[in-house]
């Protein structure tokens, strides 16, 4: 499997994309999160359903929602335009998992680190995201699981030449039995499994139960 270019360029395109859609995802995820929990923005309510909208609808109604919306603004077939398809279904998870963890912090170990000096951001990031670690690295491996491994948004917006994982072993399926299938499933598994057992070691999340 690992001698065939196909495969091989899947992987690399897949890891590239769920990398880049992750990154995106926290940025905006963690600003949302925050926003919502320490400021209390007005209409709060309806900002935290239309950034959970995506896991309420099937995959295959975004990803033709977003292919007529990319064909008016044409960015189909762009990396960029899928990145941005990934980081939609994929900040649900960052926001839900970095809300959690901030409401069960105490908003005035911040606002002590500001009386003593601190300016916000420097408060925020010396104080408030470490205390938060464990969220942010939960919406993070749920992103980039959700990203690599999504179809049915990047079936509808793949261009030509361009070809994730997940797509690759749907068409190999389809067209017939593939014993490279079973052999990328089983390396995935394996790979699954270190990630989580060093996210765990790095994270401690038993802690967290």
């Amino acid at each position: 499997m690992l001698a065939d270019p196909e495969y091989v360029q899947a992987i690399v395109w897949s890891v590239a994309l769920a990398l880049v859609a992750t990154a995106g995802s926290l940025t905006a995820g963690v600003a949302a999160s925050y926003a919502l929990i320490r400021r209390r923005v007005r209409g709060g309510a309806v900002v935290s359903a239309l950034l959970n909208a995506p896991l309420v609808f099937p995959g295959v109604v975004v990803g033709v929602a977003l292919l007529q919306f990319y064909a008016l603004v044409r960015m189909n077939g762009t990396f960029a335009g899928l990145a941005l398809a990934h980081m939609v279904i994929t900040v649900p998870y960052v926001v839900r998992a970095v809300m959690a963890s901030l409401e069960g912090i105490d908003p005035e170990i911040e606002s002590a680190a500001r009386v003593l000096g601190a300016s916000g951001p420097a408060a925020f990031f010396a104080v408030t995201l470490p205390l938060i670690r464990p969220g942010v690295a939960a919406g993070a491996l749920f992103s980039f699981i959700v990203s690599f491994d999504n179809v049915p948004v990047s079936i509808f917006l793949l261009g030509a030449g361009q070809m994730t994982l997940p797509v690759k072993i749907f068409t190999a399926i389809e067209y017939g039995v593939d014993p490279s299938v079973a052999a990328i499933s089983t390396l995935l598994i394996v790979v699954t499994g270190l990630g989580l057992a060093a996210a765990e070691r790095w994270i401690g999340f038993h802690r967290f139960v």
